[in-house]
Parts: C-alpha cells; sequence; structure tokens
C-alpha cells in the first residue's frame, strides 16, 4: 500500500516557512509527523528511542505560544544515535549503552535546540558506527524502504529511511566512511559530508590529531542541506582546528554551464563493482552535460592501493584509541569489527602512522593539483546494490574477495582520507528497481559551490520527490 504524505511531503524549508507565515503550527506538524512514524516507523525501524507523544505535543504547543527560537523553529527531528541527547536513551547501538541516559546534550544536539528544533528520539544506526549496514543488538535492523529484504546502508542509515519514508524533512548525520553519501545514495536522498572542520565534533578526548570524521546535514533536496549546514556549522572555542563559515542558505543554484567535471569511475579497475552500478551513476553525468558542463574521464591520480593503507591504518588508530576504554567494561558485548579495530590500534607504532599520514599529505597535494583544472569530481557512492539484509556486509563484488569488513566501501576513501567536502545525490534506480547515487567533491572549503551544482541538479532531476513503492 502506498501511503500519501501530504505534510510530511514537503521540505523543511517549506514546512518552517508555513510555521513562520502562521499557516502551520507545530503543533500541527508534529502531529503529521507523529502519524507518519506511526504508520511507516514499525516496518523500517529508522527512529529508535522516540518520545512520549503527549511530552512531544505539548513542548510543539510550547513553542507555538512563545517566541521565535531559531532556524528551525518547530521542526521534528531526531538526532543520530552516536550523539548523546539529554533525556534521551543515546546507546550508540551497543548493549554497553543501552540504558544511558545523557544529564547533557552534546555539542550538535545543543545546537539543534538552540535553534528551535523539538528533538523527538534517536534515528538507528550501527553499533559504534561501523560499518554501512544499520543493524545493532539494542534495536536490531533497519529496512531499505524501496525493498524492505534490503539494507538501508549506514552508518546514518536511520536518518536516511526517516527523511526517504517521510518521517523527517531533516536529519544529521555523520561520515567517517561514507555514512553521509552511502545512505543517502541506497535510499534516493541527499547526504552532505563537510569540508573537515566546517562543523566541530564534540569537545572531548584528542582534538587535535583525528580528523577523519565530520558531522553534516541529510535532507530531500541541497536547499534543505544548506539550511542546517547553517545550523550545525561555526567555531566552537574548545577546540583547535575549525573553519569559519558563511551564511550558504537560502541556497541559489549555480548555472553549470562551462563547469568542469570529471568522472573517476572505478578509479581505473582499482574498485570492484557489481554490475549496472557504473552505468546508472553516469546517468548523473548525463544531467551535467544537458546542463552544460563539460564531463571528462579522468585517469587514476593516486595510488588505491597506498590510499587504502594509510586510511585502514589511520582509522584503526582513531576509532580503536576511541573505543578502547570500553573492551575492558565487555569484550563479549563489542562486535567482532570493533574489538579488530581496537586490536590493530594497540598493535601500531608511532612511525606507522606517521607514515600513513604522509600518504594522506601526498594524496592531498596531488588533488589540489586535480582541482586547478575541475570544479568538481565524481565517484560512485557505493560500489554494490542494497545487499540482504541477512548479510553483514559484502564478502565478494565481482568475483573480488573482499578481505575487510569495510573493503566493500574502499570507494568512499579519496574523499574520506583528506577531509574534502562531498555531495551524495541520487541518481535514480537501477534496472533491479533499487536506489543509487553519486559522491560530487570539490576543492577543501568549497561547500557551498558543491550545494550550489547540488541545487541545480536536484531541480532537473527532482530525485527524492519520485518514490516508486514507497
Amino acid at each position: 500500500m502506498v501511503i500519501k504524505m501530504d505534510l510530511t511531503e514537503c521540505s523543511a524549508s517549506e514546512q518552517l516557512a508555513k510555521m513562520t507565515s502562521n499557516r502551520l503550527s507545530a503543533r500541527e506538524l508534529m502531529q503529521a509527523t507523529l502519524a507518519r512514524i506511526d504508520a511507516v516507523n514499525l516496518s523500517l525501524n529508522a527512529i529508535v528511542a522516540l518520545r512520549d507523544a503527549d511530552d512531544l505535543m505539548a513542548e510543539a504547543r510550547q513553542l507555538d505560544n512563545g517566541p521565535h527560537r531559531g532556524a528551525l523553529h518547530g521542526l521534528p527531528m531526531a538526532v543520530k544515535d552516536l550523539a548523546n541527547v539529554k533525556g534521551i536513551v543515546s546507546s550508540q547501538g551497543s548493549p554497553l549503552l543501552a540504558d544511558f541516559v545523557p544529564e547533557t546534550d552534546d555539542l550538535v544536539a545543543a545546537r539543534l535546540r538552540d535553534a528551535g528544533a523539538i528533538l523527538i528520539g534517536k534515528t538507528n544506526t550501527p553499533e559504534f558506527g561501523l560499518g554501512s549496514h544499520t543493524f545493532n543488538p539494542v534495536y536490531g535492523v533497519t529496512r531499505n524502504p524501496y525493498d524492505h529484504a534490503r539494507t538501508c546502508g549506514g552508518s546514518s542509515g536511520g536518518a536516511a529511511v526517516a527523511l526517504a519514508s517521510g518521517m523527517l524533512a531533516l536529519a544529521d548525520g555523520s561520515d567517517m566512511m561514507g555514512s553521509l553519501r552511502n545512505p543517502a545514495g541506497w535510499n534516493n536522498v541527499y547526504g552532505f559530508r563537510p569540508s573537515v572542520g566546517l562543523v566541530p565534533a564534540e569537545p572531548k578526548g584528542d582534538t587535535f590529531l583525528h580528523q577523519l570524521s565530520t558531522l553534516g546535514p541529510m535532507a530531500r533536496d541541497p536547499g534543505d542541506l544548506a539550511l542546517l549546514l547553517d545550523v550545525m556549522s561555526g567555531i566552537d572555542p574548545r577546540q583547535p582546528h575549525g573553519m569559519i563559515p558563511g551564511t550558504i542558505a537560502p541556497l541559489r543554484a549555480a548555472d553549470p554551464r562551462g563547469a568542469r567535471i570529471g568522472w573517476l569511475g572505478d578509479w581505473g579497475g582499482a574498485f570492484a563493482m557489481e554490475a549496472g552500478i557504473l552505468e546508472q551513476s553516469e546517468t548523473a553525468l548525463k544531467v551535467f552535460e544537458e546542463l552544460g558542463a563539460i564531463v571528462e574521464p579522468v585517469a587514476p591520480p593516486f595510488s588505491a592501493d597506498a590510499m587504502w593503507d594509510s586510511w585502514t591504518t589511520l582509522r584503526s588508530w582513531q576509532v580503536g584509541a576511541g573505543l578502547a576504554p570500553l573492551l575492558a567494561e565487555g569484550k563479549a558485548q563489542l562486535k567482532d569489527t570493533a574489538i579488530w579495530e581496537i586490536e590493530r590500534a594497540q598493535s601500531m607504532s608511532a612511525l606507522e602512522v606517521h607514515r600513513a599520514s604522509v600518504i594522506r599529505s601526498d594524496w592531498f597535494a596531488c588533488a589540489a593539483d586535480l582541482f586547478s583544472r575541475y570544479d568538481a569530481l565524481v565517484l560512485p557512492s557505493a560500489q554494490v546494490w542494497p545487499f540482504e539484509l541477512e548479510q553483514e556486509y559484502p564478502t565478494e563484488i565481482a568475483g573480488q574477495t573482499m578481505d575487510t569488513y569495510h573493503r566493500w566501501m574502499q570507494v568512499m576513501i579519496p574523499v574520506s582520507l583528506i577531509g574534502l567536502p562531498c555531495l551524495g545525490v541520487p541518481v535514480g534506480f537501477g534496472t533491479n528497481g533499487l536506489p543509487a547515487g553519486v559522491q560530487i567533491f570539490g576543492r577543501r572549503a568549497s561547500d557551498a559551490a558543491l550545494l550550489a551544482l547540488g541545487a541545480a541538479y536536484h531541480a532537473a532531476t527532482k530525485w527524492p520527490q519520485k518514490r516508486p513503492g514507497i
């Protein structure tokens, strides 16, 4: 059965504009949101730790009767369950934290709340965000809205599904190895990984050395991405790195005529691809050509093997260091991939980390040269189609064995390794009926330009507004 979305079909910008002009109340929007969640979340399992409906309605009425709070005034949002939210179970998908209710907000939740958003609960994620398949022992698996027997990706999988199915109009996420880009493509929505430093992380633990992951927005159109990015970004004086943001919203579409776009494909065969992935990805290139852009194939500019070696070292160093304290609390309650990352980190020498960072630096310099010739580069946002729920992760692609739990996402490394801004965009549906996407990335600090390019693409395609079977 297809359920009409009505009000929840609107973009976040449309919902907010209606509330600003008194054509819609926060109470009415909350009522519609809860009705949509009640209709579809049982089968999809995207929203978890949902707050009591009466409490949410009371908070919405309070906003209606009070002063305007900010850019997200009255908008229902659920925070990805890797961040702590005051008064809401914040488990990170781990049994070790299944009953943990924070007394304070993490920075991202505080910024959403300060902007007037109503935080209704959490969006589901893999345990500790590890792996691009959203399941965990606390809440279970999140299903792809286009095929309930298949994965929605991850680790921002719950957020992407909530957007695709109309349970949310706007969502936050995070991205280390494609967690804003992979689920965006697999759920026919948009995800944006900002330049590292534009959106500050939580100021705890190491704030100097680890720069592989970033928070970012997800939405059904690039204009809403810009709206949320403005809220999430901004210097945090407690952290040593950061970028001074400029205001991006309201977003204006770029004119792609004459823009030079490079297509990296499968990196000269280095990235194994399932049949149909490259062909579906190339439909986005045709759109840009029709809009007047110049699209060219680009030969592999850097060693994929060197990037992989650098990435796996630096990722294990960061992830393992963060999770190591939990190892003492209960190894039996940690997933195998978490233990693998911790043990790798504990076996590393400082010189191994240094060598990995030198490779990262060399790739950054190489990419800077590429961006002297191209306005943007394009890669697929996944190497496979959404796989069956029972499969923890792909172990083989097109006859090529995957030697780690995350090798099948190697296509994400060129962006993640050097912290470039990247827009994950939907590219429609394959002959199998499953959605796919590409990642469009640019030079550091080109965030606004990429979103404007994405707005032009969205105006020409409107893929998230085409929802077969939802």
